[in-house]
């Protein structure tokens, strides 16, 4: 196979299985609470802020994954009982709040690293001959983690009791109560689940952008095209909608550059909210 090709379609698979990773606790709190939580992208910063403290300090870069749970899990617990559980009826309330505080998230960060830009190294530095085509270790890595993370939480979501819990809460909410669910709980625990998952994909992509405050905005961006073009609160929905958006991303950066490709997925969000508002895959 041409190594070119090869090369492009590795980056597709890159682009999509993780950008699945980044949409994924998104869409897990908007499906079970109905919450947009526009503050997602600044877990995602923060996260990626934990891997460059980590190097800081000179510990292993795997050392940023238990930090960034714990500070965005003790994060996500207190904006969850503060700032979303009395929204919960009020979904644009709810929008409001969480842009306030990805606002306040981002000053915070500033306040503390500066608005200039900071590196994270690479764990691996090295590139395996993947089809003639020398591809990035860490790349291949990342890819294979993002996918077998998202496979196993879609297995779990389908397969575990808590699980189906999930799925009667969002049914059924007064019904689920009813029968002894812990509603109450299980809202704060997926709210958290969701901003945990936010920090791994900081973590995970820290070594490959320019780390800063505002980096959360392009992924806030491209997390809700995603749900708009696969559809709101359901899991095929989230995998075709990566699919789309990252596939078509990757193709048009990899032919022109990445300006275009950002620009496509605009139009192409722009086009399914006119004419397929409920996206692909819709929750029945």
């Amino acid at each position: 196979m041409d190594p070119i090709l090869t090369t492009n379609i590795l980056n597709v698979v890159y682009e999509v299985s993780t950008l699945a990773v980044v949409v994924l606790g998104l869409a897990v709190v908007f499906g079970l609470l109905g919450v947009m939580n526009l503050a997602h992208g600044e877990f995602v910063m923060i996260g990626a802020y934990c891997a460059f403290f980590v190097q800081s300090e000179n510990l292993p870069f795997l050392a940023a994954v238990p930090l960034a749970l714990l500070v965005c899990a003790l994060l996500g617990l207190v904006v969850e009982r503060v700032l979303v559980r009395p929204l919960y009826a009020r979904p644009f309330d709810t929008l409001l709040a969480t842009w306030g505080l990805s606002m306040l998230l981002r000053e915070a960060v500033e306040a503390v690293y500066g608005r200039g830009f900071k590196s994270v190294a690479t764990p691996l530095t090295d590139s395996v001959d993947v089809l003639g085509a020398g591809y990035p270790a860490y790349r291949l890595l990342l890819t294979a983690v993002s996918i077998a993370l998202v496979a196993g939480l879609v297995w779990w979501f389908v397969r575990s009791a808590t699980g189906r819990r999930i799925r009667a809460v969002v049914d059924n909410p007064e019904l689920a109560a009813s029968v002894g669910i812990p509603v109450t709980a299980l809202a704060r625990n997926t709210f958290v689940f969701g901003c945990c998952l936010a920090a791994l994909a900081g973590v995970m992509l820290a070594p490959l952008l320019p780390v800063n405050p505002t980096l959360g905005l392009d992924f806030i961006l491209k997390s809700f095209f995603v749900l708009v073009v696969g559809g709101l609160g359901s899991l095929v929905g989230l995998i075709s909608g990566s699919g789309v958006i990252g596939g078509v991303e990757g193709v048009v950066s990899a032919v022109s550059d990445r300006t275009w490709g950002y620009t496509t997925v605009l139009v192409i969000a722009i086009l399914f909210l006119w004419l397929r508002p409920n996206g692909l895959f819709p929750r029945t």
